[in-house]
């Protein structure tokens, strides 16, 4: 079997979902061929998000970068406007100090386009190459093997308050702009605490577990730093705090969810009771949870 036949769209662990722009249309009314290496890049993005890896920290974290070398591409058909697309990205091969990425946009089964992205790691001041790390080389075949990328822990405020708090300020603070005095409250000292790490011990989200009554679980300060977020963390965090509360004997978990947010938690199980209200200048929802 030939390469580009073996290129399916069952092949792929990543496949990054994209919806056809008017402005990528050309004169012949099908998408000008130089946006599909643009479909290319932005899927290379989400893949590093499927690995849980936000890439700027990653990098630093590394002391280095990626380049791009060498770029081709075999068009096979063309995408229409307003179409639905799938766009899959796997490393196929990682050498010295380059990496192979595969590539190919899919309409349904249908593979449109595919092509190869090589990568070189190298100093960022200079451009040199470098050897490419063994902990990126772990990472990215063990996202192709179907490993984990995340480690849940769970814990109390001495243990994983650092990392907890360090993400509830970059989110609740930085990002939306909450008074660090609504944030910061006594509760956290006796609140059973989830942590999200990456496979580099980066902490990437949060959430932790109250008890409001005899039975009652109250899950609360569930945040994903924005670099990652879309990339299925919040769902084990929500799992573990659920975990949690049906372990100790909870009849009911509630939440407040922010309004951006109560279709994740419809999806967990989640229902709405009440009107809709404000807290810290956000709209909210409360939301509930049997867990018998």
């Amino acid at each position: 079997m030939t390469e580009s036949k073996a290129l399916q769209r069952a092949t792929f662990r990543h496949l990054e979902r994209l919806r056809v722009r008017w402005v990528e249309v050309d004169l012949q009314q099908i998408v000008f061929n130089g946006h599909y290496l643009m479909y290319f890049d932005t899927a290379v993005a989400g893949y590093w998000r499927a690995m849980a890896l936000p890439y700027h920290d990653t990098m630093a974290a590394l002391a280095g970068d990626l380049y791009v070398r060498k770029a081709t591409l075999e068009y096979e058909g063309s995408a229409r406007y307003d179409e639905q697309l799938e766009i899959g990205i796997r490393c196929a091969r990682i050498g010295k100090s380059s990496m192979l990425l595969q590539a190919a946009v899919f309409r349904g089964e249908t593979r449109l386009v595919h092509g190869d992205l090589v990568y070189v790691f190298a100093d960022p001041a200079s451009q040199s190459a470098r050897p490419v790390p063994q902990a990126l080389r772990d990472v990215l075949m063990g996202f192709e093997a179907g490993e984990p990328m995340l480690d849940v822990r769970c814990g109390d405020w001495t243990t994983l308050g650092g990392p907890a708090r360090a993400i509830r300020d970059a989110v609740f603070i930085q990002e939306q702009g909450i008074p660090a005095a609504l944030e910061h409250d006594a509760a956290d000292a006796n609140a059973l605490h989830v942590v999200a790490f990456n496979r580099f011990g980066l902490a990437l989200g949060t959430g932790r577990l109250l008890t409001v009554a005899p039975g009652l679980a109250k899950i609360g300060r569930m945040a994903v730093l924005a670099s990652v977020r879309g990339a299925g963390i919040g769902r084990p965090l929500l799992e573990a705090l659920i975990g949690a509360a049906r372990a100790r004997g909870d009849r009911e978990a509630m939440l407040h969810a922010q309004a951006s947010a109560v279709g994740f938690y419809r999806r967990a199980g989640f229902a709405l009771r009440g009107p809709a209200f404000e807290e810290a200048g956000i709209a909210h929802q409360e939301m509930m949870l049997s867990l018998r």
